[in-house]
């Protein structure tokens, strides 16, 4: 049986950013990768995380409490694109920032990544900041229901060759939930999670 998640605290500034005290596994990814589906596809449910056409509709860190397991699992700002001011984006940065680097119950990254695309520049810059930050990484081939078999394995390559043979990305689908349980064993294990 998988996890449950349930929202259980929301961040919009630095002031509010406090010790959570559990284990956490936080999700990155560029705007428009689809974490927030993703995300309902690991909970099972269709509106936990709000769902917008709009690229950029996460503009907090979201800590949904993961049961039975009793760790968080944490949704970043998508980064890249969102739709407001340069102060506001430079806000957020300092925010995922100051959570990423001062954070001793962060266990790893689920890094996802758009099977669509080749490794764009932006996502090459978080895995450089996360591989820099000492922070193990859960790479994410997303969208992949939307991509040929024979695009997905190249893509999957590419990545690995840039994070190394041990990093094979994960392949996942929020539409179709292929994956999810791939992405679930992996955010367990990473969080130290023992319950069955």
């Amino acid at each position: 049986m998988n996890p449950t998640l349930e929202l259980e605290k929301t961040i919009y500034l630095m002031n509010q950013l406090e010790e959570m005290p559990a284990p956490q596994v936080a999700m990155a990814g560029r705007s428009n990768v689809g974490k927030s589906s993703l995300i309902n596809c690991l909970a099972g449910r269709k509106s936990l995380a709000k769902i917008s056409a709009t690229p950029g509709k996460t503009r907090s860190l979201n800590f949904y409490r993961v049961k039975p397991d009793e760790f968080y699992l944490v949704d970043l700002p998508g980064y890249g694109y969102a739709r407001c001011s340069m102060s506001e984006r430079e806000k957020w940065g300092k925010l995922i920032d100051a959570y990423l680097r001062n954070n001793h119950w962060l266990r790893a990254v689920a890094v996802l990544l758009d099977s669509r695309l080749t490794p764009q520049k932006i996502d090459l810059e978080l895995v450089s900041y996360l591989q820099g930050a000492g922070i193990p990484m859960i790479p994410v081939l997303t969208k992949i229901d939307k991509t040929k078999q024979k695009d997905c394995a190249q893509r999957q390559r590419q990545w690995q060759n840039i994070l190394g043979s041990e990093n094979l990305p994960l392949l996942c689908s929020a539409k179709t939930g292929m994956g999810r349980d791939a992405l679930w064993r992996a955010m367990r294990e990473a969080a130290g999670a023992t319950a069955e």
